[in-house]
């Protein structure tokens, strides 16, 4: 890794080993407490367990069951993450609900739930991912268990960017009490190889290791497209005695990937038919580079190969990031329990792509620190400290996407820059041209003379407290408060100003807080129903989570304080001894979204979730269903384009009525509360596996979701659409070893997805999913 500085290992590995001197004085103390329960053999081997079974850590308070948890939510431990192939975000939304997405320009970086963008929290802290969903890529060879929470991030876990819900993922841990491992090797088309090797073992009676590694070559369906990655995971457990235990994870990820755009002028020919319009388009000054104001006319109308995407083979995007998680808990008396968790994370990219697009992080910390005390009655209170430091340098001014001919030359979709265009940038490195980080009027004729993106050098300090108490009413009713009041302090400087001026820079703080509340009524022991309210104040940040200056060298105050409400009400259904598990929520939200121009817009999100499980000896079933209404909350909106007819001119009606007004011409949609693009009401999804007998299983999954439109004034729908995976494995030496085939979207559907969240893109960019394809895996268990 370049310029890794060892000041900040070292303050890491301080904060995280800090609970040693707890471990070393926990070894002297000999209090009779219950032990903890470790599961024996590969978690991923283990039956996939019913919802109410399963645990959810460090969110709410200590460990909880989803039953008594008032928030819809999804735990999905090894053995479910395995059984329903979930490899990513997307996967998500094949065992619960309301979790459709954008494909994050083919790399899903953010969850997305109830129409809104998500976080990722790893251990209970906020890890850091992409920038409005255009970001890193992610890889689960590290992580055990995955919890799924809809809504924002409860009290304990501080404030956040995004707010429609989040992933919550659990390093593997290895075990105290036996040794287990496996070896996959998977294979798929278009050269997909991935191999994974993961081994637990004791060192001694208080002591275990975890290693797991995963490497994956892939080529890809796409032109000029490809993923290559390496993760390495390093699981250290330690139990000095009975009540007290510490697990730390380390874990580095290097990868290599492909900004995939998907197809540009999507018309409904497209999406219908797959007909796309031909003919490159022009600039007012006579130009073919793609650039503003280029108007098309249409040479004709061609059936488009759906792998021909908006790529390039000179295209550059690669990154590696090092995480460092601790967490020590111990049991102080009989009343209180201390938990003290530490995060640590590093993070470079390089993307630099040939349509002018650049976004580099040059290096990007984050440390934080959370204490703990969790109090038998339920109640916790606690203390929480976080820093982030990001240098990065950004251009995005110039991307032009729709005068491209996706069907012509490769330099027909390069943009080199203009003379002009140079000049209101700064030079980064010979040939590499970004935005500098703050506006500067150099001629003195009252206007700023450069292209602002998102290039800074910032810090910020996060310091909160946070308290959560429970009063048990009755037996059967209880309520829940909660609160949490940080401070949060940001400098933000131009780290590349042009020659001759000084760099601009800017500090801010304020004051964020976040409410909870829940009520519980339990009528009888299988019957839970409950109502929770939440308002918190989130931020709005940029690439890593830094902070950008303002064309007025400012920090802009409405990046900060923003208001975010959450209401649900819900039921849980738990019978002890059934094999059932059902709940179902209505739920009403708010958020603020970041725009690509760093403005903000108001979304409003309402609508009702059920999800229904069933799991016996040889059967585990899931199935989730949604209606979402997603809207702008009396807020603009913009598009890169008004509509997708304005790049071309009426020179062949017959094809399409352009208007001429040219692409890309930035259109801000004055405040409404229109349907928010990009987002369907219902989705259906069902998933399942099944034991034939001791040697057989099959299973598979479906998904359905319901016509959305693709742009604001919703001119291009996305139909109905459907897709159904199946598996069908067989074990055998003595259930060590298994080969397992999958068939991805069996029916082989011409499915579409948006490229963006927040629809910036809906009338220009649509990305087309893959189509059927097979993987075969092997795997031994030693």
């Amino acid at each position: 890794m370049k310029n890794f500085p060892l000041s900040r290992i070292a303050a890491a590995l301080l904060f995280a080993t800090s609970p040693l001197v707890y471990a070393q004085q926990a070894e002297q103390q000999s209090q009779d407490v219950d032990e903890v329960i470790e599961v024996v053999g590969d978690p991923s081997q283990q039956p996939v367990a019913a919802p109410d079974e399963q645990n959810v850590k460090g969110l709410f308070g200590n460990s909880q069951s989803i039953v008594d948890i008032p928030r819809a939510v999804t735990a999905l431990d090894e053995a479910i993450l395995r059984q329903a192939k979930i490899n990513d975000l997307h996967d998500l939304k094949r065992v619960t609900g309301n979790a459709y997405g954008a494909s994050g320009f083919g790399t899903p970086s953010l969850p997305t739930f109830r129409g809104m963008l998500g976080e990722i929290f790893e251990a209970g802290m906020r890890r850091q991912a992409g920038n409005n969903g255009l970001g890193f890529p992610l890889s689960f060879n590290a992580f055990g268990q995955i919890d799924v929470v809809k809504g924002a991030p409860p009290v304990m876990l501080g404030t956040t960017q995004r707010v429609g819900g989040f992933v919550n993922l659990h390093p593997k841990e290895p075990s105290l009490d036996n040794s287990f491992g496996h070896l996959t090797l998977n294979v798929g088309e278009w050269q997909k190889r991935r191999v994974q090797w993961d081994y637990s073992t004791p060192i001694d009676s208080k002591q275990a290791l975890r290693v797991s590694l995963e490497a994956l070559d892939q080529d890809s369906f796409y032109d000029y497209a490809g993923q290559q990655s390496q993760d390495l995971l390093l699981a250290y457990k330690r139990q000095p005695d009975a009540n007290s235990e510490w697990n730390l994870a380390l874990e580095y990820y290097n990868v290599e990937w492909t900004d995939n755009a998907g197809i540009n002028r999507p018309t409904q020919a497209l999406i219908d038919d797959g007909l796309y319009i031909t003919g490159q388009g022009v600039q007012p000054n006579g130009s073919t580079v793609p650039g503003p104001g280029a108007v098309i006319s249409p040479t004709g109308q061609v059936k488009i190969d759906r792998s021909t995407v908006l790529t390039d083979p000179k295209d550059i995007n690669e990154g590696e990031t090092l995480l460092l998680h601790s967490t020590y808990e111990t049991q102080w008396n009989s009343h209180v329990d201390f938990i003290n968790r530490t995060y640590y994370q590093y993070l470079t990219r390089e993307g630099i792509n040939q349509n002018s697009f650049v976004e580099i992080i040059d290096g990007a910390h984050t440390l934080e620190n959370r204490s703990e005390w969790h109090i038998d009655t339920g109640s916790v209170i606690g203390v929480n400290v976080r820093y982030n430091d990001v240098l990065g340098y950004s251009q995005f001014t110039t991307e032009a996407d729709l005068p491209s001919d996706l069907t012509g030359t490769l330099q027909q979709r390069r943009i080199p820059l203009t003379a002009e265009q140079k000049a209101r940038l700064v030079q980064l490195r010979s040939g590499l041209y970004v935005s500098p980080g703050g506006q500067y009027d150099v001629n003195n004729d009252g206007v700023g003379d450069y292209s602002l993106s998102d290039t800074t050098d910032s810090i910020s300090w996060q310091a909160g407290l946070f308290g959560q108490h429970k009063w048990d009413i009755s037996e059967r009713f209880w309520i829940t408060l909660g609160g949490r009041l940080d401070y949060y302090w940001v400098k933000a400087q131009d780290p590349l100003p042009p020659q001759g001026v000084k760099a601009a820079e800017d500090t801010y703080s304020d004051w964020l807080s976040a409410y909870s509340g829940a009520v519980f009524y339990r009528p009888i022991p299988a019957l839970t129903f409950y109502t929770s309210a939440y308002k918190n104040d989130s931020t709005s940040n940029s690439m890593a989570g830094g902070n950008v200056l303002n064309a007025d060298n400012m920090i802009d105050p409405q990046n900060f304080k923003t208001e975010n409400s959450l209401y649900e009400v819900g039921m849980k259904y738990a019978p002890d001894g059934s094999h059932w598990y059902v709940d179902a929520v209505l739920f009403d939200q708010t958020r603020s979204l970041r725009n690509r121009d760093g403005s903000n817009s108001g979304i409003a999100s309402q609508g009702a979730e059920l999800q229904l499980s069933y799991n016996n000896e040889s059967l585990w079933w899931r199935s989730a269903a949604s209606y979402n209404d997603v809207h702008y909350d009396n807020s603009a909106a913009s598009q890169d384009v008004r509509q997708v007819a304005d790049a071309f001119d009426n020179s062949r009606p017959d094809i399409i009525a352009g208007t001429g007004v040219g692409a890309p011409s930035f259109t801000s949609f004055p405040a409404s509360n229109n349907r928010v693009q990009g987002i369907p009401r219902w989705q259906l999804s069902s998933a399942l596996g099944y034991q034939l007998g001791e040697h057989w299983s099959i299973g598979g999954n479906a998904i359905y979701t319901d016509s959305y439109p693709l742009d604001f004034l919703q001119t291009v729908m996305i139909r109905d659409q459907i897709n159904l995976n199946a598996f069908v494995a067989y074990r055998f030496m003595g259930n060590n070893a298994e080969v397992r085939l999958d068939v991805f979207n069996v029916t082989d559907e011409e499915n579409w997805s948006p490229v963006f969240e927040g629809g910036y893109f809906g009338s220009t960019l649509v990305f087309p999913e893959l189509p059927r394809r097979a993987e075969l895996s092997v795997t031994y268990r030693f």
